[in-house]
């Protein structure tokens, strides 16, 4: 057992909303347990918010925009206060990591050296750009002055997803605060935590109260009402693509507010035998499929291997998976922990029954596991043989499962990979140029890896094409979706 682990026995947490700079208990007094996926234990009652409480939230959210305490900010000074509550998560980092850990059930060593280090930076890269945008002047003819500026959109909400809790919170609040909006962020149901410590961080940063508002609570209850509220400017989504629909159509029955969402994947990993460095495409290509417990969207959870290379690929792949078994996620060297809740492992064991029964061979995994009593945990788990007909090479698992398809052909692998409601992320793997181009360019994602997997940066988007959503995260385009452009024309009647 890790040495921090003793400590988390004595843990309180406090799960009461936090409303125009306040922590308030829902205003119908409801609340839902917080269990930790871990070993089970409750980690404490949160605020089981409803439609007044998103009301109340709007509320203030709209009350502070007026007011332009932070909207009428200069955005020097916005940098400032970003850059300090950048700082802030930093320094809380230990604190934050734990609190994720027990939450959400990823292994501590990334909880601290992926997620606190990302939301930090993400913020602080936010807070660095603002005042680094300009606006523009058109073109027109001596008689005119055209100025083209970008203003604060008004009130954001926001719904992240459960499997990143501080990234994807960061990912959607650093630019919209940036930009001079006020946010109502409702964090999933599953973990919310990190993102109520969060809203406590800005408020000692100097973010005004009522800019930064966190109302945590279950979709139905919380999240459609802030999708359907008539004076919430902007909505912001990342999930299930079930979910992102309903968001589309919730904006549009209400006042028409901007929608973006990331929503899910099926990515597509293609290795061909001309593969520069076969050991390093194995490595990224298990590596990322078990990173945070396959729990993430832009899982590259279909592999496509050309036939001739296949066996000694799978041969270096089984060897690794040792290397990803579960384990406490509270100990330091776990590289792989628990999946969020029973409803989710009970899920990934649903597919991986399907898997078994539809025809794939399953080759390592497929079982539960139990490094901690009372958690929830299942093995890394590879499938051969499947086929682009099998439920599990189409449909988004959220779980440690890599389906494994063989191709002889560039042309039909391309056809395969495109054959998915899904475009979010995908990859090539060739030592030939002109395939690795040509096929990048064929393959329909937001991102496509050329000889590598899952590497990026806060200065290029990320999001996809089909039903991966619509919008872009990360980058200068964050900007886009969080800001009005407006036209000022000036007449001049007397040039000189």
């Amino acid at each position: 057992m890790n040495a921090a682990a003793p400590a988390t026995a004595t843990q309180t947490y406090d799960g009461r909303a936090l409303i125009n700079g306040e922590r308030v208990a829902a205003l119908d007094g409801q609340t839902f347990d917080c269990t930790s996926p871990v070993d089970g234990r409750l980690l404490t009652a949160v605020a089981r918010c409803g439609e007044a409480d998103i009301d109340a939230a709007v509320r203030a959210a709209r009350a502070a925009f007026e007011s332009r305490r932070w909207s009428g900010m200069a955005p020097a000074q916005r940098k400032r206060i970003m850059i300090k509550f950048a700082e802030a998560i930093s320094a809380h980092g230990d604190e934050l990591a734990l609190m994720e850990t027990l939450d959400m059930g990823k292994p501590v060593k990334y909880a601290k050296g992926v997620d606190v280090n990302s939301a930090a930076n993400c913020i602080r890269w936010y807070g660095e750009a603002v005042d680094k945008v300009y606006d523009e002047i058109a073109p027109t003819g001596a008689n005119a002055l055209a100025l083209i500026t970008r203003e604060a959109v008004g009130v954001v909400g926001v719904i992240v997803p459960w499997n990143y809790p501080m990234i994807m919170a960061a990912w959607k609040i650093a630019p919209a605060l940036a930009a001079g909006n006020s946010v109502v962020l409702k964090p999933s149901e599953k973990s919310p935590l990190t993102a109520l410590r969060l809203a406590e961080l800005a408020l000692a940063a100097g973010i005004p109260p009522g800019v930064f508002n966190v109302v945590p609570g279950y979709g139905p209850e919380a999240g459609s009402p802030l999708a359907l509220h008539m004076d919430v400017d902007c909505i912001a989504f990342t999930g299930s693509t079930r979910v992102g629909k309903q968001i589309h159509v919730m904006a549009g029955q209400s006042n028409l507010k901007r929608a973006w969402t990331e929503l899910g994947g099926k990515s597509p990993n293609i290795v061909f035998a001309d593969c520069p460095n076969l050991d390093r495409a194995v490595e990224a290509a298990v590596g990322s499929i078990f990173f945070n417990q396959g729990e993430s969207c832009n899982a590259p959870s279909r592999l496509f291997v050309e036939a001739s290379i296949k066996d000694a690929f799978l041969e270096k792949a089984l060897k690794l998976v040792p290397n990803y078994q579960p384990g406490n996620p509270l100990d330091k060297s776990t590289v792989m922990g628990a999946i969020v809740d029973q409803v989710q492992l009970d899920n990934v064991m649903r597919y991986i029954g399907l898997g078994t029964s539809e025809g794939a061979k399953l080759l390592a995994g497929g079982a539960l596991a139990t490094p901690v009593q009372g958690g929830c945990y299942v093995q890394p788990t590879i499938f051969d043989g499947v086929t682009p007909e099998m439920t599990i090479a189409r449909e988004e698992i959220f779980g440690p499962v890599l389906s494994v398809l063989s191709f002889t052909d560039a042309a039909e692998v391309v056809k395969q990979a495109n054959a998915s409601v899904y475009g979010l992320q995908a990859a090539v793997w060739t030592s030939d140029i002109n395939k690795a181009h040509g096929v990048a360019r064929a393959l329909r994602a937001g991102t496509v890896h050329v000889n590598s997997y899952d590497e990026d940066d806060i200065t290029v988007p990320f999001g996809g094409f089909r039903q991966s959503g619509v919008g872009r995260d990360k980058s200068m385009h964050a900007f886009d979706k969080y800001t009005e452009m407006k036209t000022t024309w000036i007449r001049i009647d007397s040039p000189v």
